[in-house]
């Protein structure tokens, strides 16, 4: 004779199933947002390569805009000016964003009392939250008006929004250290600031660079604040930042407004060139922090 199974049993059976099939939905809910994620990357990027990979060339890579007067042959044209430009205001910004962020994570995280951290921690999201455009009008007022557009406040504006990113995420890196081996090295006599130094951001290389790549990739393609900081540029190279320089998304800008669509091929592969130069800097950002990594599995 079979024994019948107790209700219970067949309480707990259900809810097994019914827990079964929760998590297959929110498993295909979940792929279905990564799918259409990637797909909405896809298509931009097809639709960047499709309108503007005919303008790519040596010539546009290499030269700077040509001031074609309508006789003679027209002069080849190209970024030239606008690559460089870019190169240098970013490369500003990021000198003066990376220490100064990196600084006040380690700062937040290790020395600052709990109240006051919070209350700082607070700040940098709200900065985080503020329009660009806002930045530009801000560093205009203070640095530009009355003294002339330059590179390097162009920079300083991109560094105002790169601060908060770049801290925040060092913060959250720094919080992913385990408390085990601070106590380790403090019990061993180590000052706390060495503990710092010496344990706690070795482990955090990788998150600090990741981190740092995402802002350069959110700043590169910035085009307001530099709009009014380093927009008043003419068409040959230059590579002085007390000058105005020109930059990539203020070619594209400036580009897409003209009713010449030689121009408009131009501003796509304008696009589609800052569109590569972020593609290549996160694949050196998770290269070198997979590297971080593997030295340090290998020394422990």
């Amino acid at each position: 004779m079979s024994a019948q199974p107790s209700t219970a049993d067949l309480f707990k059976a259900e809810r097994i199933g019914r827990r079964r099939l929760v998590n297959r939905l929110v498993e295909l809910a979940a792929t279905a947002a990564a799918l259409l994620a990637v797909a909405v990357l896809a298509i931009v990027v097809a639709s960047v390569a499709k309108r503007g990979a005919g303008a790519i060339n040596l010539d546009f890579l290499t030269k700077p805009p040509a001031l074609n007067t309508g006789f003679g042959e027209p002069q080849p044209s190209g970024i030239a000016d606008a690559l460089i430009g870019t190169a240098i205001i970013v490369g500003l910004a990021t000198l003066m964003a990376l220490p100064i962020g990196v600084l006040a994570a380690i700062y937040l995280n290790e020395f600052a009392p709990r109240r006051l951290s919070a209350v700082l921690t607070l700040a940098l999201d709200v900065l985080n939250g503020v329009p660009a455009i806002v930045i530009g009008i801000f560093v205009f007022v203070f640095l530009v008006s009355g003294h002339g557009q330059a590179g390097w406040k162009g920079a300083f504006a991109l560094g105002i929004l790169m601060l908060p990113m770049v801290a925040r995420a060092t913060q959250e890196v720094l919080a992913l250290v385990p408390n085990s081996l601070r106590e380790a090295s403090l019990a061993l006599g180590a000052a706390k600031w060495r503990t710092t130094l010496s344990v706690v951001l070795p482990q955090t290389v990788g998150g600090i660079v990741t981190g740092a790549t995402l802002a350069v990739a959110r700043v590169a393609g910035e085009t307001a604040p530099l709009l009014f900081t380093s927009s008043l540029i003419s068409n040959e190279i230059d590579t002085n930042p007390k000058d105005a320089l020109a930059s990539i998304p203020m070619f594209i800008f400036t580009s897409a407004e003209q009713a010449d669509p030689t121009l408009h091929e131009q501003a796509w592969g304008a696009a589609l060139v800052l569109i590569g130069f972020v593609l290549v800097t996160s694949l050196l950002a998770r290269a070198f922090a997979a590297r971080s990594r593997q030295r340090l599995a290998g020394e422990r």
